[in-house]
């Protein structure tokens, strides 16, 4: 297999991840013209079409969906082994800036970021946490951290495995005093901690059961806009808070907290690492991103 081929099956996969030839060629770093040359020379070898294609649309023909579900993991772990092979052979260097939203930050910092920095002591990571999603090429970013259905389309996604939900928590003396709620309408009734988003709204506390989604808009005596105040305020009998399960695991494990209304927080979407399609990664992106596999994969 030549290495011009290989460009060739990228492409390919490029394009049916992006729907769009030009997106591609601007993430392959080539003319629209060259891909769709390349496209039509590889579509003439392999004696099938791989895409239909209009001035307005690009989709895969029966054949492309086929090809393109046998190829797309052999390419993975092609590239896997590049990257594990770059990241041994290459001593990495330098700087790599992560965008995360905090609390996908707090769950990754010790077992990924920290882990990666005693391996590579030379790079140094330059992590940004805020609450809003933000473009991570137009702002200078090497990777974005953030849920996996908010990952853009044109990005490639390295998903961490992580199980996520949300949790409605309570210090041990305030449920003594005031019971628990067994279903959201229950809260109504109770004084909860509400939260700010960085928008500025009032975080409506989501619930789901069995299909049935629920919305509570609850009352309570503060408003604070981090998880970690809501925590403490939680610990301290102030009232029901609704924060991120990994935030409160440590708390609900020792009894400081306890959680309620588990049957009403189902999972949510896994972490995921994603940035743009780069060539010829430096060493420390590459050890990274192998990092990342590696950790989804323990």
């Amino acid at each position: 297999m030549t290495r011009s081929f290989l460009v060739d099956l990228d492409a390919v996969l490029s394009i049916a991840r992006l729907g769009s030839f030009r997106a591609a060629a601007l993430e392959l770093g080539m003319s629209t013209t060259a891909l769709s040359n390349a496209i039509a020379k590889l579509e003439q070898r392999l004696g099938i079409r791989l895409f239909n294609r209009t001035t307005r649309s690009v989709s895969l023909t029966d054949a492309g969906k086929t090809f393109v579900e046998r190829v797309r993991p052999a390419m993975t772990d092609i590239h896997d082994a590049m990257l594990s092979a770059q990241s041994l052979q290459e001593t990495p260097t330098g700087t790599l800036r992560i965008n995360a939203f905090v609390s996908a930050a707090r769950e990754v910092m010790a077992p990924l970021i920290l882990s990666f920095l005693q391996r590579f002591p030379q790079v140094h990571i330059d992590l940004v946490t805020e609450g809003r999603l933000v473009d991570i090429v137009a702002a200078g970013f090497d990777l974005g951290l953030r849920p996996a259905d908010l990952v853009p389309n044109d990005m490639i996604a390295v998903p961490l495995g992580l199980e996520r939900s949300n949790a409605v928590v309570a210090s041990p003396d305030f449920l003594r005093t005031h019971g628990k709620p067994v279903v959201p309408a229950d809260l109504y009734g109770f004084p909860c901690i509400r939260a700010r988003l960085p928008n500025n709204a009032l975080l409506r506390w989501r619930f789901e059961k069995d299909g049935n989604a629920v919305q509570i808009d609850v009352e309570g005596s503060i408003t604070l806009d981090e998880s970690s105040l809501v925590r403490i305020a939680a610990q301290n009998g102030v009232g029901l808070g609704y924060v991120m399960e990994a935030d409160a695991r440590d708390d609900i494990a020792a009894g400081r907290l306890v959680r309620v209304l588990e049957d009403w927080t189902p999972s949510l979407a896994p972490l995921a690492l994603y940035y743009p399609g780069r060539k010829n990664p430096p060493a420390a992106f590459s050890a990274f991103i192998q990092a990342a596999r590696d950790f989804a994969n323990r």
